[in-house]
């Protein structure tokens, strides 16, 4: 698979398929067992880590964290790959900064601590962070994980927002559906391999699914989006679930 400047790529499969091993290979945190993982060409373990980390910013699962901070403290993180770790903010950082909170509108989240915030909030919060990494792709585990419609749809919306300013989104997820609605493209992965890559409708196909999930399904065309609609079925009956 290889991600073009500014698509939004969902990268599907079952739990244990590799999703998770694909983010840290591209990451250069682990090695591949087969092929390589690259990043504008080079392999991602051979790039150095704060190069690396203005090339791609990432959005893990879930993160606790160990002492107090504003949102506006934890996105300014983000600028650790351009300021080490003496120099302090200048115009350029702060502009950074302020610039990825109004991207994802958590600007008047600035002084809240991180602990008070919904899982929506501290969501976009964390997104903001790695975008004011300023990188050219954004890699995310499970961005809409434990969250509500609402937020989900946001969640997704910013990220249709993202890769249409060019940047480059890869995101996990087990949303079958809303993956199909907001992807340009996905990778349906199994057992550490590719089972299918191309757009939704060449990937949300029902023999393919049946084969990579083990379990019984149909597929449609969603009247209101157009995308492809998977519904899990029942293994007896053969009815919708």
């Amino acid at each position: 698979m290889q991600a073009r400047e500014g698509g939004l790529y969902a990268v599907l499969g079952p739990n244990g398929s590799g999703k998770s091993t694909l983010m840290r290979a591209l990451l250069g945190v682990v090695e591949v067992e087969a092929g390589i993982a690259t990043v504008n060409g080079m392999d991602a373990r051979e790039w150095e880590r704060g190069a690396l980390a203005r090339q791609v910013g990432a959005v893990s699962q879930t993160e606790t964290f160990a002492f107090a901070l504003t949102a506006r403290e934890l996105v300014a993180m983000g600028r650790y790959p351009h300021l080490g770790p003496l120099r302090s903010e200048g115009p350029d950082d702060r502009e950074a900064i302020d610039e990825a909170m109004a991207h994802c509108e958590v600007l008047d989240l600035a002084q809240r601590s991180v602990q008070t915030l919904s899982g929506g909030e501290l969501q976009r919060v964390r997104i903001a962070r790695a975008l004011a990494q300023a990188p050219r792709a954004l890699i995310l585990d499970e961005p809409t994980s434990s969250l509500d419609v609402r937020h989900e749809m946001t969640i997704l919306g910013l990220l249709r927002q993202l890769s249409s300013s060019g940047i480059t989104v890869l995101f996990i997820t087990h949303h079958l559906n809303l993956a199909s609605r907001y992807s340009d493209r996905m990778l349906l992965l199994d057992e550490g391999r590719v089972a299918a890559e191309g757009a939704p409708e060449e990937v949300l196909r029902a023999d393919v699914l049946e084969r990579v999930y083990r379990w019984p399904v149909a597929v449609e065309v969603d009247a209101v989006s157009g995308a492809p609609r998977v519904t899990p079925l029942d293994r007896a009956s053969g009815a919708r679930a």
